[in-house]
């Protein structure tokens, strides 16, 4: 496993971290709690030290099951979690849900959850674009990171017009954005601000919630409580969540051709080498896939050792998302 700085954390995190939306037991089917923790384990073993989760994720299920991992773990483990989107706030409206007590008391709740006294990166989770414009919710982390309740703070963002008036406060430390083959509008404006302001990148729904596995196919079925079966579209959320935005006739097509261009390299399967285009963009402090068995955490750890893509493959599959997909998510990220 390799390392790299993330932002202004100073932090150094692995290449590979883990996602934990899965663990939440809502959005992709169940997993036990014994299967989570030993997921958990597993990612450690390998090198990962950063985990990213968030209150919502299960409402506080996937924030609990890494709590008592880390009562059993002697390694060195960062987590990040979000906040924003919690049922506690539901009935207080918008932008009141947004106030000092709700950020104070979410991330009391998210402590309690975890076990821990001050949580490493708070994130703002994919709240109203208006809230990141007006700053006040940036301020309100501000203050509770003054009262020891956070280490540092950042944003989990849906567009790149949300993440550039983020990454331009000087408080800011990291963002977390989608990112992959599918959704490649950040490079060109995003990133180079990020690099500017100090701002460490996570890159989320890096597989584009299993597509680029190349395991999908078009008739392949979903269980009715996961999101790829009941957000096509963006019926429920954020599109660029769920296939990346694309259908999943779409995402199938395109994961085919990308196929079709990545490279043959013995050992690696689709997953490590999607993965290892993300890695092979310098402003990426880390990806974080997620896993609901040992095995696909041992999958995504390998790309880390992969040697970087040659410069001709990513200018293929730039012109596959200029060609057929950017104009499919118009609108979406």
């Amino acid at each position: 496993m390799k390392y790299r700085t993330l932002g202004k954390t100073n932090l150094e995190v692995s290449e590979i971290g883990l996602g934990t939306w899965q663990l939440g037991n809502a959005d992709w089917g169940v997993v036990e709690e014994k299967e989570a923790i030993a997921v958990l384990h597993a990612a450690v073993d390998n090198g990962v030290n950063l985990l990213d989760t968030a209150n919502v994720y299960g409402l506080g299920v996937s924030e609990q099951v890494i709590g008592k991992f880390l009562k059993e773990t002697k390694a060195e483990v960062h987590v990040a979690t979000k906040l924003g989107r919690e049922i506690w706030v539901e009935l207080n409206g918008w932008p009141e849900r947004f106030s000092l007590e709700m950020v104070r008391h979410a991330t009391q709740e998210s402590l309690k959850n975890l076990g821990v006294e001050s949580v490493f990166l708070q994130q703002w989770h994919c709240v109203p674009p208006e809230m990141y414009k007006e700053g006040e919710i940036f301020e309100h982390l501000e203050s509770i990171k003054k009262e020891g309740l956070i280490q540092h703070w950042g944003c989990s963002v849906e567009s790149v017009e949300e993440g550039l008036v983020c990454a331009a406060h000087p408080g800011c430390a990291a963002l977390q954005v989608i990112f992959n083959i599918f959704r490649q509008k950040l490079i060109g404006e995003l990133f180079p601000a990020c690099v500017e302001n100090n701002v460490g990148i996570l890159a989320r729904v890096p597989l584009a919630s299993g597509m680029l596995t190349g395991k999908i196919k078009r008739d392949t079925t979903f269980a009715e409580t996961d999101h790829r079966n009941y957000n096509p579209g963006g019926k429920a959320f954020n599109a660029g969540e769920t296939f990346g935005g694309l259908t999943q006739e779409q995402g199938v097509t395109c994961a085919e051709k990308a196929r079709e261009i990545l490279p043959d390299i013995d050992g690696a399967d689709m997953a490590q080498l999607a993965l290892r285009w993300i890695l092979d963009h310098e402003s990426v402090s880390t990806v974080i896939p997620g896993a609901t068995r040992k095995s696909q955490v041992e999958s995504n750890v390998g790309a880390s050792d992969l040697a970087p893509l040659a410069q001709a493959v990513h200018e293929e599959l730039n012109r596959l998302y200029k060609s057929e997909i950017e104009s499919c998510i118009a609108g979406v990220y």
